[in-house]
């Protein structure tokens, strides 16, 4: 079997005696598109904040393309191509989109000329080429999660990490962008995604983590975790899992 390119082992954090991240252990293969879900709170973005070096674990091991990177300062994985994008996205407003995106060439490009070049690609790649010379300031809660997925991809990465790249966007929204996501993974990027929406969840991912209270409770493909009792208690509270049986028993019955 082939080494992945992210692995976790016993990651843990503690923020003044509560335990953020409990004991994570996963591996994300190379080229692969996977999800990390579960309900509010459960320690997902601070999960990226340590496998991407924002904060170092108490415990535990993070290894990228097989080298130890554990607590390595963000710039340090960005250049060996990790990046990650935000749940809050805080573009340079006054600076237009295409200035936007030329930040996160100008990791590998020192020269301005060559690194607005390289936005315009990155942004043609994800519908914004007439957006170009907006401030982005300006742009829609669409074209801002947009930008942030742009200014990621400009950096070149071989594993893209998407913190809730979809959150507040309508349906249609959520529509339009499962393709960019899948393109992006076509292009040879491996993409781990925290998520709340199902939809693209299902669609896209061929693996999903399950956390909660810190704790992995749950993994396999879409469709097995959303129906494993340990997630359903997770999001709908104790005793969530045998009332949802009890009614879809009774529904059989009335049907038979």
């Amino acid at each position: 079997m082939a080494e992945p390119l992210l692995r976790l082992r016993g990651v843990s954090k503690s923020f003044g005696g509560l335990a953020a991240v409990q004991d994570v252990s996963l591996d994300v293969p190379a080229g692969s598109i996977s999800a990390l879900i579960g309900p509010n709170g459960a320690g997902k973005t601070t999960l990226f904040a340590l496998v991407s070096g924002f904060i170092r674990p108490d415990r535990g091991t993070v290894a990228f393309d097989g080298q130890d990177i554990t607590g390595r300062p963000p710039y340090m994985n960005a250049r060996r191509g990790m990046t990650r994008t935000f749940q809050i996205v805080q573009p340079f407003a006054a600076q237009t989109v295409r200035e936007n995106i030329a930040v996160g060439a100008h990791l590998h490009c020192a020269d301005r000329h060559t690194a607005l070049a390289q936005a315009d690609a990155v942004a043609r790649r994800l519908g914004l080429a007439p957006q170009l010379d907006k401030p982005a300031g300006d742009l829609t809660v669409a074209g801002r999660k947009r930008l942030e997925l742009a200014r990621a991809l400009a950096t070149q990465p071989r594993l893209l990490l998407l913190d809730e790249v979809l959150a507040g966007l309508n349906p249609q929204e959520v529509a339009e962008m499962i393709p960019v996501v899948r393109d992006i993974a076509a292009g040879g990027v491996t993409v781990l995604m925290i998520e709340h929406v199902m939809q693209a969840v299902m669609h896209l991912a061929a693996h999903v983590w399950v956390l909660a209270q810190g704790q992995l409770i749950a993994e396999g493909s879409a469709s097995q975790v959303t129906q494993d009792p340990r997630v359903i208690e997770a999001y709908l509270g104790h005793g969530a899992a045998q009332r949802l049986g009890r009614l879809a028993a009774a529904a059989r019955e009335a049907a038979a």
